[in-house]
């Protein structure tokens, strides 16, 4: 049996599960029939001991006993699976596709169960099928900061507009669709409107929660318009939302019973990760991570909503702590030592004005016209590449307080998913934490952080930068310590080709694979205006598990 922690070799079959769209079906009197591919959705490979079709039954045990009292917390989400499992290919399809990536599997619950118990406790309280506690893993993969190119953000995948109408707050300071608990109140108030919008259909419920209601429903009327069934798999939906329901079906088999897959899930302790401490005042989040014993990694990802190193200065400032630190905080807090370590100077939020983006302008260009970095806009409108779009209007942040302001607090905070316990991998050799590199004529942050196995937000930081910056010749850039081996650092990162698509852009490009539209024209020879050729290729230097699918 297959360990999800083991090491595996790499599969032929990586993308082809995952990449794929589902296919559209009719419906039988009792349940969905699981069709034969067609031309326009191929075929995966079927595991050779397995019929195709087949479902096994999900685990038995465990199913009487109160919430509390299961051990493994995957046992409490199974017994409370509401859900109809469906004979579909497409759910067969995507079965396959994550069996065939045990490693990433295990990351993802090795994340998810920081944040677990509080969303399966909060859909049992609803009476929600446990099941939707599933979900994070198709959306973000259980990772707070993970960013689409739709600009989602966060665990649930909350776009900008939809996280402003459930009240997730988006500023300067603070990204609440990042924030673990009020991200996840907002997901299940949304997804239960949803199910009464589609009168308690959950299928379409979820898929309307990729696609949208009106997407959905439009879907639905042509179909009765036409005849044909108005079930879920009958639909005819954009790739995406096609696959988005086999995905959870999937997962939703997979955690039911991994020995039919010839997988083993890690236990996750049914009991709280974490608890909340509000110190009532503006702190330091990097000191207050010292002050309750736990690492930087550790307070990053519990509390990844906020946007600088300190709390907003009129609150929220309230932190989530794994519950082992509680309590040690909250005493820290009552000496006077421990409030002046955390203490930083009160300072009011920059003002901000407004800019309606033309057509043609870019964010390099506003940013100049303004007199702000481009980190800033992007920290204020909640953007993580640099596409905009005609007719868009930006929130510009001041310069006045800003410039004020003390420098750990007006700093953007490194980049988050760089900071995850996950991304920290020990190297056979540690290195220095005062190694030098003297910049050559030609360097770039990037050929550096690669070289050296280091991230480059966090190259930036250890030196006072921007992670955009220019390098002038002869000048000493501090390594952080701690950074991965050589080896380590070029695994993750990997030279790809991409033939450019009918209308691709290069900031569409450049944000499907976590690159900078800079680097993008850098490694390939090109101006920045200069118009793409489809079928043109280009290289990418990116990590293959950061690639933006699509």
């Amino acid at each position: 049996m297959r360990r999800l922690f083991a090491r595996i070799a790499p599969l032929a079959l990586l993308g082809l599960g995952l990449a794929l769209a589902g296919c559209s079906s009719t419906r039988t009197k009792d349940d969905y029939s699981s069709l034969p591919p067609s031309a326009a959705h191929p075929a995966g490979k079927a595991h050779p001991d397995e019929p195709p079709g087949q479902v096994p039954p999900p685990l038995e045990s465990f199913q009487q006993l109160p919430p509390d009292q299961y051990a493994d917390l995957l046992d409490r989400v199974r017994a409370g699976y509401a859900l109809t499992d469906v004979q579909h290919y497409g759910v067969d399809r995507e079965v396959e596709g994550y069996r065939a990536k045990p490693e990433f599997l295990d990351r993802t619950f090795r994340r998810g169960s920081r944040y677990l118990h509080y969303i399966v406790t909060e859909l049992e309280r609803r009476g929600m099928p446990l099941e939707l506690a599933l979900l994070p893993v198709v959306e973000s993969a259980f990772n707070p900061v993970a960013y689409s190119r739709s600009r989602a953000a966060g665990l649930w995948q909350f776009i900008p507009s939809t996280g402003k109408h459930y009240g997730l707050t988006q500023n300067w300071w603070i990204d609440d669709r990042r924030d673990v608990r009020h991200s996840t109140m907002a997901a299940l108030d949304y997804l239960q409107y949803l199910n009464r919008y589609f009168n308690g259909d959950w299928y379409l419920a979820i898929a309307a929660y990729n696609g949208g209601e009106g997407t959905v429903s439009a879907a639905i009327q042509r179909n009765a318009a036409a005849g044909r069934p108005t079930d879920f798999f009958s639909l005819d939906l954009r790739a995406e939302t096609r696959d988005y329901v086999p995905k959870l079906l999937a997962i939703r088999r997979i955690v039911g019973n991994p020995a039919a897959y010839d997988l083993q899930f890690a236990p996750i302790a049914n009991q709280p990760y974490f608890g909340a401490v509000d110190p009532g005042r503006q702190i330091d989040l990097g000191e207050a991570a010292t002050l309750a014993g736990i690492s930087r990694d550790d307070m990053f990802a519990l509390n990844p909503e906020f946007n600088r190193m300190t709390t907003p200065p009129n609150g929220p400032h309230e932190l989530l702590l794994p519950v082992e630190a509680v309590e040690l905080f909250r005493l820290a807090l009552l000496t006077e030592e421990g409030v002046a370590r955390v203490a930083v100077t009160a300072v009011a939020p920059p003002t901000t004005t407004t800019h309606k983006v033309l057509r043609g302008e870019t964010l390099s260009a506003i940013a100049r016209r303004h007199d702000v970095s481009i980190e800033e806009i992007r920290a204020a409108n909640g953007l993580h590449g640099s596409t905009i779009h005609p007719g868009e209007t930006l929130r510009i942040p001041g310069a006045g307080p800003a410039s004020a302001m003390p420098a750990e607090v007006a700093a953007p905070r490194e980049e988050l998913a760089a900071q995850l316990p996950e991304h920290q991998k020990a190297a056979p050799q540690q290195r220095s934490s005062s190694q030098v590199h003297v910049v050559k004529a030609g360097d770039s942050l990037w050929a550096i952080a690669r070289r050296y196995g280091v991230t480059v937000p966090s190259l930036a930081a250890a030196n006072g930068m921007s992670p955009d910056g220019a390098l002038t010749p002869g000048t000493r850039l501090e390594i952080p310590g701690g950074s991965r081996g050589g080896s380590s650092g070029s695994r993750e990162t990997t030279r790809m080709t991409y033939q450019v698509r009918r209308g691709d852009t290069l900031s569409e490009i450049a944000d499907k694979f976590n690159v900078s539209v800079r680097q993008l024209t850098t490694w390939n020879g090109l101006r920045q205006s200069a118009p793409l050729r489809t079928g043109q290729r280009l290289v990418v230097y990116t990590d293959p598990h950061r690639v933006d699918g699509g």
